[in-house]
């Protein structure tokens, strides 16, 4: 059986086309299936349309966390909830197209145990959005050792792989990144962005970046060495100048004034300062980590026989 995981947040209008698109295509491939949607703490009617689709449909469950926890939170439940042999996960808006499914699936049954979706275009994007993203995934792929440049979270997991990713410990995880780190057999399936269905997106700018800086943080240190390089930048801009001013000195020429001085002590607090932030960030994650708090909290529940709650 193959369960498809479906994080929604706000997508009140998108869930019924998405049980309906995606059970079509399934049931004229002839694969047994499971949709489950994760209502991830929404504001909107998102939940009682999958309590709607549950019950016209026996192959629908859902939950629903007491509170937005976040999409990677709402992946993971769906993967722990999953009973199927492979699951995939997939957007609510149908971005990712659910005609690809049966092709990640007959992958699957050929041996491959991590189906990857690469995107062959980004639709419709501004071109500081592409440039952002374009330093994220090459960021991230330096990180985890491949390349992130047309990933995504559009992915086909063996059994395996589910429970790989279950086991770890950690609770700030990004499954973009984490589904190539496993090791598993992996291939990849091209897929063309399409235009969202219904609705608009809830990215923002500032949640993409939230989203970026955990997925950086979460996946590599490497940014800690930020820290050393802008010191020995400063260093050698100290000594520079030190050498200039002395040599300045012994010709006899005017020693420059305070310029030079308050330059270097401004790069000096820039510096500091950006190093104290990526620190305290990583000592943030540190602190999430070592409090052990549930990575969500499972509200309400229905489908697939079971009773609602």
């Amino acid at each position: 059986m193959l369960s498809v995981v479906i994080p929604a947040y706000n997508e009140e209008t998108a869930v019924p086309a998405a049980v309906r698109e995606t059970a079509e295509v399934l049931q004229q491939a002839q694969i047994p299936y499971e949709l489950i949607f994760v209502d991830d703490g929404s504001s909107d009617g998102t939940w009682q349309a999958i309590r709607a689709a549950s019950r016209a449909d026996a192959c629908v469950r859902g939950l629903s966390f007491s509170r937005n926890f976040g999409k990677e939170a709402a992946i993971l439940a769906g993967l722990e909830a999953a009973r199927g042999d492979c699951c995939a996960v997939m957007d609510c808006d149908l971005q990712h197209p659910p005609e690809k499914l049966p092709e990640m699936y007959r992958l699957w049954q050929e041996g491959w145990e991590v189906v990857n979706g690469v995107k062959t275009d980004r639709g419709r994007e501004s071109g500081f959005h592409r440039l952002a993203v374009g330093i994220f995934n090459r960021l991230l792929g330096r990180a985890v050792g491949t390349d992130m440049s047309r990933a995504s979270d559009f992915k086909l997991l063996d059994r395996r792989v589910v429970q790989a990713l279950l086991s770890l410990p950690e609770r700030g995880t990004f499954f973009r990144a984490l589904a190539p780190w496993t090791g598993f057999r992996e291939t990849e399936l091209e897929f063309r962005v399409e235009e969202r269905s219904t609705g608009e997106s809830h990215w923002s700018f500032v949640s993409l970046m939230r989203y970026a800086a955990a997925g950086i943080a979460g996946s590599t240190a490497a940014p800690l060495q930020i820290v050393t390089v802008l010191g020995c930048a400063v260093l050698l801009l100290a000594l520079g100048l030190g050498a200039a001013t002395l040599a300045d000195a012994l010709r006899g020429r005017a020693v420059p004034g305070d310029r030079g001085l308050i330059l270097l002590l401004l790069a000096l607090g820039g510096c500091l300062m950006l190093s104290l932030g990526l620190l305290g960030y990583y000592l943030g994650r540190v602190f999430a980590e070592v409090r052990q708090r549930p990575r969500y909290l499972v509200a309400r529940s229905c489908g697939m026989g079971e009773e609602e709650t």
